[in-house]
């Protein structure tokens, strides 16, 4: 009986390593498993935001933001305008980096973006339906991830700032709820 690939890996230290790792126990190769880069936006047209209600699993029937892991040969900015295509049928102008979220848990690093809607939309493959929502419209408690609340919330922050850091993972987000943040002043 022969071996399967996976058969053959093992997790262990390689030599001038500090971790483990899967290392093939015949050839000796090493299957480096690196966190997925996710893509996305916040878009916004008129004060309203870009929402997707999700047609797949994770979250099936959830809202989301239009968001997606990076592919192979693109740039995070193409991978952002291809999602938004992708999710809304949506033509996006990218503004700037909003923020960079690390979710351990799935071995994810996301870049979302602020962006402009540039067309109509309506729901993709991926969509059960699309809107664009005022802030006070915005359903707080269907919303499918923790990073979509983030995202909103810091996109309210900076939503009149020409410059501005990208923000990071907002202060212990192990214990993040899906309640709405508070809206700043004049949202």
């Amino acid at each position: 009986m022969t071996k399967t690939m996976s058969e053959n890996f093992q997790y262990r230290v390689p030599e001038g390593d500090d971790r483990e790792r899967r290392v093939c126990q015949t050839c000796g190769f090493i299957d480096y498993e690196n966190p997925r880069i996710v893509a996305g936006s916040v878009v916004v047209r008129d004060e309203k935001i870009l929402l997707c209600r999700r047609a797949i699993e994770p979250r099936k029937g959830f809202w989301t933001l239009p968001a997606g892991y990076m592919e192979l040969g693109e740039s995070i900015e193409e991978a952002a305008m291809r999602e938004a295509r992708e999710e809304a049928c949506a033509t996006i102008e990218i503004d700037r980096v909003l923020a960079q979220y690390t979710v351990h848990r799935i071995g994810q690093v996301q870049i979302m973006f602020r962006a402009r809607l540039a067309s109509d939309i309506r729901p993709g493959p991926e969509s059960l339906e699309v809107g664009l929502f005022d802030w006070k419209d915005i359903p707080w408690s269907e919303l499918a991830f923790p990073t979509v609340v983030w995202a909103l919330t810091h996109y309210a922050e900076s939503r009149h700032a020409n410059g501005f850091a990208p923000f990071g993972n907002p202060r212990g987000t192990e214990k993040v709820t899906r309640q709405p943040p508070v809206p700043p002043q004049g949202v």
